[in-house]
């Protein structure tokens, strides 16, 4: 199911946008993700523009290489009632993220406290909510 390109949802970019991500923060290249899990960087590149699906296998094996849960790229999908995967907008971030997002990302996962990580994450939701209301 891995080159399966006419299929790809809403849920393949988000899974695909939190690999580059952990991926980015850990400094692991796209050659050494594709080279510990069996595929070319180009494959790599494709899993995370979300172009091509990842098996259940493959992505268990990028959540150790990555020290992450599995659940991990699922975070901060659609709250129950929402629209459904294939529905949903793609994220407002383009795959190549600007750097202060990176650099968002990394503060923030040294924050320690669940609770203050939560409380850091509502409030810029808060934030973005707030501008696409102007």
């Amino acid at each position: 199911m891995d080159k399966d390109n006419s299929k790809t949802s809403f849920l393949d970019i988000h899974v695909g946008l939190r690999i580059r991500s952990r991926r980015m923060q850990l400094r692991i290249s796209q050659e050494k993700l594709g080279n510990e899990i069996g595929v070319t960087f180009q494959q790599v590149q494709k899993y995370e523009k979300g172009q091509n699906r990842i098996g259940a296998g493959q992505l268990f094996a990028i959540a150790r290489l990555l020290k992450v849960e599995p659940n991990f790229f699922f975070d901060g999908l659609a709250a129950k009632g929402a629209p459904g995967f294939a529905e949903a907008e793609a994220p407002a971030f383009e795959a190549q993220a600007p750097a202060d997002a990176l650099a968002m990302n990394r503060a923030f996962a040294r924050v320690k406290s669940h609770r203050l990580r939560r409380r850091i994450v509502d409030l810029v939701a808060a934030i973005a909510e707030t501008e696409r209301e102007d």
